[in-house]
């Protein structure tokens, strides 16, 4: 089956308090993006690559082109109003018999194991959803009360949001609702089940100048151990 990572990035870093969107921003001296895409590359050769950048974003994506020192094939596509409609628009470059990977663009520490990992079970199963327990003592907030909730039964989803593509592209062909916070509940509204994977801790979301701290410091870690 053919391997498709469709990458999307669609931060304007206002959290980040940064004129450059926080995919560009510098880690270990390259553009984030290009550790996000780096690890598909590195996970299966024969990975195609769809990079899902805003309108007026797209004269970045040579930036992250050049970190790269061999030529790299990658197809730039424009983003849409919401999360919903910019994947959308990457999988207009995905035929049926493949399996999709979703990848926020700003997790740049995804490994190699997890994204083979999701791999193996969507071929398997349909789709991988990566998951990770949550550490922390949870609340849900009502009004001016809140209350325990048994964080047992919680766990926190990550990306890369994996499926075979026979499953995922009918299902963005939906009418598009507020509901639709990722790729698995866009699946889910279709009326597939998903199922998830383990997923990891070191796999974080750059969103805040703290993150991008992490993110040195665990890729730092993670190039003087390997």
């Amino acid at each position: 089956m053919e391997k498709i990572a469709v990458i999307v990035a669609g931060g304007k870093g206002v959290r980040m308090g940064s004129a450059l969107p926080k995919q560009f921003l510098p880690l270990q001296d390259k553009p984030v993006l290009y550790h996000t895409i780096k690890a598909f590359k590195d996970a299966y050769a024969d990975m195609q690559l769809v990079l899902v950048l805003p309108q007026d974003q797209l004269s970045y994506a040579q930036m992250v082109l050049q970190a790269f020192e061999e030529r790299i094939d990658i197809t730039i596509v424009a983003g849409g109003e919401t999360r919903y409609h910019s994947v959308q628009n990457g999988l207009k470059a995905v035929s049926d018999n493949a399996i999709v990977f979703v990848q926020d663009g700003v997790r740049p520490l995804v490994s190699v194991d997890l994204i083979r990992r999701c791999y193996e079970q969507a071929a398997e199963k349909g789709s991988a959803i990566p998951a990770i327990a949550v550490a922390d003592s949870m609340r849900l907030v009502e009004d001016d009360k809140s209350r325990p909730v048994d964080r047992s039964q919680l766990r926190i989803i990550q990306t890369p949001q994996t499926f075979r593509a026979d499953i995922l592209l009918p299902a963005f062909k939906q009418p598009y609702t507020d509901a639709f916070t990722d790729e698995a509940t866009v699946v889910e509204a279709h009326g597939t089940k998903i199922y998830l994977v383990e997923g990891e801790r070191s796999n974080i979301k750059v969103t805040t100048p703290e993150d991008l701290i992490i993110a040195e410091a665990l890729l730092h870690a993670r190039i003087h151990h390997a």
